[in-house]
């Protein structure tokens, strides 16, 4: 082979290596970036179930980074990263494409424990014919509470007892719940499903109007295949109304389970309307279920809310929004664009550390145009019916003209209801994999 014979195949060959180092060059540099970005945010805390990679495994495909719907992953010297935690949501996508086995899914963190209700593959806490299905479980991403909602039910139907008025009480409407309820029906079991909100939904009740839900196709029992994509939270309520409507769905709304008792042959479930006798009972509601509160004098006027459904029912109103999460922060940001309207954002600590970069951005943009007023480590003393007072940083207490105050503190999860009936709740802190049956099973 003569040197000019050996350049023409050296030549397309040192090209296409230099463009692949260069391209690999950039993929660490953006991955570096985005890493420094989020522990100069403080955002390093997934919400919940999230990817640990071993890089010791890893062999830098990418093929996870380019599998994650959220884009929460990078490769960073040519190992895949978790670099925007924050944005993870749970997917599972990166475990499936991995082509090594380096990636195994978690629940919490070394600094921040998660605490999790035991669940066996069969979605059957440790005390019998009690299940969990989806967000209460550590589950809350759409597509897949789903799933196990459906899984759930296909347990339950080899634990029936036929002396009980019901074969399975489905407590929350969200997707867990509206998707055990339609494979219950198609099962042929007795059963009703508890919502104590006044419409189905769950925590996507709840989001601000024309939020955008995003999810993915699933396969619903009787429905079968739902193609859903990014659509608004109306679109997505509206569609799960009209399957409930259409199936006839034994749902009861405004019906809050208050408790549960062992009986002989199953369960007694006392709700603030009546009570029910099941063989079975299917856990589908949220984490957050029950917000957390400030207790403080006047937090009980009709004038203060847990949640942001209309920004346009505020225009021309003086708000207090209290919180330093992206709820509270996006709460505030979209009351301060309605016309005539005043805002005014308090919050305990010194500065707004979990928070999506965005919102900072815009945080900032609505602060430097004075469309909103943000106090730092204030704390609310006293609201009333035409004012509220803020203990400033300063120790100064103010006192400024309110018509409205939306609390944005989270909520708490319902482990003593847990404890009470007997159910094991696990603190995770990131080291113990999720079980099979959130992770592997739900494709």
């Amino acid at each position: 082979m003569t040197n000019q014979t050996l350049l023409i195949y050296l030549i397309p060959l040192l090209l296409v290596m230099s463009l692949y180092i260069k391209h690999h060059r950039q993929l660490n540099r953006r991955g570096k970036a985005r890493l420094h970005e989020a522990r100069e945010s403080g955002l390093t805390e997934p919400a919940s179930i999230h990817p640990v990679i071993d890089p010791t495994r890893c062999c830098g495909s990418g093929a996870c980074v380019k599998a994650c719907p959220e884009k929460a992953l990078s490769l960073v010297n040519g190992k895949a990263v978790l670099t925007d935690p924050t944005h993870c949501i749970g997917h599972g996508a990166c475990l499936e494409a991995c082509p090594v086995e380096a990636i195994q899914l978690v629940f919490g963190t070394e600094k921040r424990g998660m605490d999790i209700p035991f669940v066996s593959p069969t979605f059957e806490t440790n005390v019998s014919n009690i299940f969990i299905a989806g967000e209460l479980g550590g589950m809350g991403l759409i597509r897949k509470a789903a799933v196990q909602g459906k899984q759930a039910i296909d347990s339950i139907v080899k634990k029936i007892n036929p002396q009980n008025e019901l074969d399975v009480v489905i407590v929350g409407a969200g997707p867990a719940g509206l998707s055990a309820s339609l494979a219950a029906k198609e099962k042929g079991l007795k059963f009703i499903t508890l919502e104590q909100e006044e419409s189905l939904g769950g925590a996507i009740f709840k989001y601000p109007r024309n939020k955008v839900a995003m999810t993915q196709p699933v396969n619903l029992p009787i429905v079968g295949l739902v193609e859903m994509y990014d659509i608004s939270k109306e679109e997505l309520l509206g569609f799960w109304l009209r399957i409930m409507n259409e199936q006839a769905l034994p749902v009861k709304f405004k019906e809050r389970m208050e408790t549960i008792r062992k009986i002989e042959h199953g369960y007694e479930v006392k709700t603030t309307n009546s009570t029910y006798k099941a063989s079975n009972i299917l856990l589908a509601i949220g984490r957050q279920g029950t917000p957390r509160k400030l207790n403080v004098p006047g937090e009980d006027l009709a004038k203060v809310i847990y949640r942001l459904i209309d920004p346009e029912q505020f225009k021309g109103q003086h708000v207090l929004v209290v919180g330093g999460g992206d709820s509270a922060i996006e709460a505030a940001i979209t009351i301060s664009e309605q016309t005539g309207t005043t805002v005014t954002l308090s919050y305990r600590s010194v500065a707004f550390g979990r928070i999506k970069p965005k919102n900072r951005e815009k945080l900032e943009l609505a602060v430097k145009n004075s469309q909103l007023r943000v106090e730092l480590l204030s704390n609310v003393k006293e609201i009333s019916h035409d004012t509220v007072k803020i203990e400033l940083a300063s120790k100064e207490v103010i006192e400024i003209k309110n018509e409205a105050v939306i609390i944005c503190a989270g909520g708490v999860l319902p482990t003593p209801m847990l404890k009470e009936i007997g159910v094991m709740v696990e603190t995770h802190y990131g080291t113990k994999p999720a079980v099979a049956s959130q992770t592997t099973r739900v494709r």
